[in-house]
């Protein structure tokens, strides 16, 4: 039995209740100590059932109730002794009080045992749905802050808003981007390119205001159309841009842009 083979639920909560017969604990302790996703639900069970049992309020028999319980046990017995006493009637047996309070603890302990095993069901079943939630709000987290950089990059105030155009070309070909020097949030949005090679891609350039080396922006490649984005690539914040700019480079890119431009546009002053 190999990891995608685990032993259901039901069967690792009743193996964690020793409940299982002696066979079929065999087979799922030889599971456990190959397949870490069902051991881990081995312990899981252990301790959800050993939390339902510490959280179970205990009551004390009632003095009042012990008593008459004692007092009837004790009659039953006289009455069974005289019985056997009558002539013709074979002895009757007692049974010793202690074997009748075993039987009873052993039906409040079996009571508690299927109580425990139900709620250390639900409880796996709760576990399970939060862990889903859990997931679901972390990925609707991230969408979220994504989705308000990409609005803050757009709405801000401070942001550059570049039209890059080649010249001599039809379709022309052209491109669009907002900056956000403060935050380093960049969105490009090209269309009209001429399709490239399989082994060459686009890459977009950022060059600073203060005379550095273009920074590369990302690379990217357009459709059947001839549109390309980029959005949101990893670029150093608090860096002025004085213009943008796309060459054509081998497949994985370039550190520095290779002549010629394709496409280029002088960054306006921030928020123009």
């Amino acid at each position: 039995m190999n990891e995608r083979d685990h032993i259901s639920p039901e069967d690792l909560s009743l193996y964690a209740m020793q409940a299982l017969s002696e066979s079929e604990a065999a087979v799922v302790r030889a599971h456990v100590e190959t397949c870490s996703v069902c051991r881990d639900e081995v312990a899981q069970a252990a301790g959800d059932l050993a939390l339902a049992a510490l959280s179970a309020e205990q009551h004390p028999l009632p003095e009042s109730a012990r008593q008459r319980f004692v007092e009837r046990v004790a009659a039953d017995a006289k009455t069974a002794g005289r019985a056997s006493d009558a002539p013709g009637v074979p002895p009757v047996q007692a049974k010793p009080i202690r074997r009748i309070y075993a039987s009873v603890q052993w039906s409040l302990v079996g009571a508690m045992a299927v109580l425990a095993f139900a709620m250390l069901l639900k409880i796996g079943d709760l576990n399970r749905e939060m862990k889903k939630l859990k997931a679901d709000e972390a990925q609707q987290t991230a969408h979220a802050a994504r989705a308000q950089q990409v609005l803050d990059v757009l709405t801000a105030a401070t942001a550059q808003h570049v039209l890059l155009t080649a010249a001599n070309a039809h379709p022309v070909p052209g491109g669009r981007a907002v900056y956000l020097a403060s935050t380093g949030g960049l969105i490009f949005q090209a269309n009209n390119l001429a399709a490239i090679p399989a082994d060459k891609t686009y890459e977009l350039w950022v060059i600073p205001a203060d005379g550095k080396a273009p920074i590369p922006a990302g690379l990217f490649r357009p459709d059947a159309a001839g549109d390309a984005s980029v959005v949101l690539p990893p670029l150093p914040s608090g860096v002025p841009a004085k213009a943008f700019g796309v060459t054509m480079e081998k497949a994985t890119g370039s550190p520095t842009p290779t002549a010629p431009i394709l496409l280029a546009g002088a960054a306006p002053s921030a928020g123009e």
